[in-house]
């Protein structure tokens, strides 16, 4: 089948240029430095495609090229590489070869999010470095391929639970899981947070990598969950949403202990005062 590249520099509105790509059909969008990236195939309309994304934004800028033909079961795996982060390592598994599995979690990439490939993936992996603790309970929300989770099991978390409401991550994580061989204290499930949180708790440590209009209606459950040493990494919020996250967390009883920035995105790490 023949592709055609459509590339987007947004301009004031990045988020409907965004959702926009999605409604006319893409289903998947690389952030390419300040551009947004998606496929096509050659018989969709991208005329009509050009048109959505600039009504949704007027100030985009819209690039399409035909795309050669390729072998993409190959080709795909190039733009996956290894993140080194401090103690721990980020890795597929075409690339994993001669490195210390105990600071290597291998992530398959599927449709599970938590490659390493994202910036908040990598901001959590930073911070929680400093926070978990050998022996620790941990609690994963919204687990994705489990990435984090594994991350737990590798700095020394007795027990992790990931916890993931989308039935589609639940095989990929645990097949990772089985690939770190992280399956002793790593114990993936399905279902949702605001109900399978309490039924592990208490727990040393919440890993939170989801939207930040989510994070602040969880706040309440993820302080009750926690041992009164607890401690609790958010991410998923916008850089430019930090004064409002930081209001709203002081006026919920917490503390930021710890920050990670990387590109567009932040992440903190916070305890109860």
């Amino acid at each position: 089948m023949t592709w055609m590249a459509v590339r987007v520099r947004p301009g004031a509105a990045r988020d409907q240029a965004l959702a926009a790509l999605f409604t006319a059909g893409s289903e998947g969008v690389h952030e390419a430095g300040d551009e947004l990236v998606t496929h096509f195939p050659a018989t969709a309309a991208i005329d009509a495609i050009t048109a959505a994304v600039l009504a949704a934004d007027p100030g985009a800028e819209v690039h399409v090229s035909a795309v050669p033909e390729m072998d993409w079961t190959e080709d795909w795996k190039k733009g996956v590489r290894a993140h080194d982060l401090g103690a721990l390592s980020i890795v597929p598994p075409w690339l994993a070869s001669g490195r210390d599995p105990s600071r290597t979690v291998v992530i398959e990439p599927q449709m599970a999010f938590g490659t390493g490939e994202h910036e908040t993936t990598r901001g959590v992996v930073r911070l929680m470095q400093h926070v978990v603790r050998r022996g620790d309970r941990v609690a994963d929300l919204g687990s994705g391929s489990a990435v984090l989770s594994i991350a737990a099991a590798k700095l020394g978390a007795k027990t992790v639970v990931g916890i993931e409401i989308d039935p589609d991550s639940i095989a990929n994580a645990r097949e990772n899981v089985e690939r770190n061989a992280a399956g002793a204290c790593v114990t993936i499930i399905e279902g949702d947070a605001t109900i399978m949180l309490p039924l592990i708790a208490p727990v040393h440590v919440v890993l939170a990598n989801i939207i930040s209009s989510v994070l602040l209606e969880l706040l309440p459950l993820i302080a009750r969950s926690l041992t009164p040493d607890g401690r609790a990494i958010l991410a998923g919020m916008l850089l430019e949403e930090r004064d409002m996250m930081r209001g709203a967390l002081q006026a919920a009883g917490w503390s930021i202990r710890d920050e990670d920035t990387e590109g567009a995105w932040w992440s903190a790490t916070i305890v109860r005062r």
